[in-house]
């Protein structure tokens, strides 16, 4: 995906033009201790979920906004085999092998973790079509994500500081996992 992007930029600037990537399908959004990541129904600290690119969505993160990356197919992947969990009878199943995804997303088409990843990268159309209990966004429980090495950066000024000012926030796209 990455090397078609690459592939896209060079194609189109050595004709002249100036190319314009494509906007992101899915959120990661991740709770932090003083977030506001409970309008996107994240109640535990270091929880995170994809959550899908909609009208909607983009003003509820506008709020949100240094806690939410819009990942490539690699951090989707490695987050969905590192640490995606099932809910079978009220319990934490991880998604260690294919038979537990085709045991509760088999009747929608989804059989492999690779049938999962592909369908939440793409936010196909399963994403929130099917039922409550399990559908594709929300079939991985919310992942439960480490405490930052050497814990969270302490507030100055009452604002916490971007991460491209050397602080702990914002768009970590490549180190999600």
């Amino acid at each position: 995906m990455e090397k078609e992007e690459i592939r896209l930029k060079w194609a189109t600037r050595a004709a002249g033009y100036f190319y314009v990537p494509a906007q992101a399908k899915v959120y990661f959004v991740t709770r932090i201790p003083e977030g506001g990541s409970l309008i996107i129904g994240l109640m535990q600290i270091n929880n995170a979920a994809f959550v899908k690119v909609t009208k909607a969505t983009k003003q509820m993160v506008r709020l949100v906004e240094a806690y939410v990356a819009e990942p490539n197919l690699k951090p989707v992947r490695q987050s969905i085999y590192k640490r995606g969990c099932d809910k079978i009878n009220k319990q934490r199943i991880p998604l260690t092998n294919n038979a537990v995804i085709e045991e509760s997303l088999g009747e929608f088409g989804i059989f492999s973790v690779e049938g999962l990843v592909h369908k939440i990268y793409i936010a196909a159309p399963t994403f929130k079509k099917v039922p409550i209990p399990s559908y594709a966004s929300n079939f991985p429980w919310q992942f439960k994500l480490s405490n930052p090495t050497g814990g969270w950066r302490t507030r100055k000024f009452k604002k916490f500081k971007q991460l491209v000012e050397d602080g702990g926030f914002g768009n970590c796209e490549e180190n999600i996992t």
